[in-house]
């Protein structure tokens, strides 16, 4: 019987570090030359709140995860970085300080700039770290660690909003097929 439970639990972690590394990452190298070229685009897979009003709103649905980290599926949410213009497409989820009554595009985060500071940099353990402020229009101001393996974390923070994060991935932008 003991032979049987120590079979079990070495394949059942056979199965989680497998499944763990078949997660899409990307070489060092090909991250260095996306950051240093200025033009990728991050695809958003979660978003997490800061607000604990939509919190405690997620916490009440029923059947639902006691999780603030909300799956971002059935959409394309990007920040698409080129050389001359920054397309935003972000869903919001918190407190907006200053709403606009009757007009719903201004209840996300979808915007496009052709004025904006990029600065980046890198940290001891070879993150980028970038820093994006639109100045064409009023719009936040975009954080965005990206990892060595690809991987992404962005920050977004406003003025009239409460600020909010997602988690996702960076990748080469893609050429529009003609």
């Amino acid at each position: 019987m003991k032979k049987h439970i120590a079979f079990f639990f070495i394949f059942a972690s056979f199965l989680f570090f497998q499944s763990c590394s078949s997660q899409n990452t990307m070489d060092s190298k090909t991250v260095d030359a996306l950051v240093n070229s200025g033009e990728f685009t991050f695809y958003a897979q979660r978003a997490n709140p800061t607000n604990y009003d939509v919190i405690n709103v997620m916490n009440s649905i029923p059947n639902s995860t006691s999780t603030r980290i909300l799956d971002l599926t059935g959409g394309n949410y990007t920040i698409e970085l080129k050389k001359d213009v920054m397309d935003v497409a972000l869903p919001y989820f918190g407190r907006s300080f200053n709403p606009s009554l009757g007009n719903t595009d201004k209840n996300s985060y979808r915007f496009t700039s052709k004025d904006f500071s990029f600065n980046k940099s890198q940290n001891k353990k070879g993150n980028w770290v970038i820093r994006i402020k639109p100045n064409d229009v009023s719009s936040p101001e975009v954080i965005m660690e990206v990892y060595k393996n690809g991987k992404a974390f962005v920050s977004m923070r406003s003025n009239d909003r409460q600020p909010i994060s997602y988690d996702g991935y960076v990748s080469k932008n893609e050429v529009p097929q003609p």
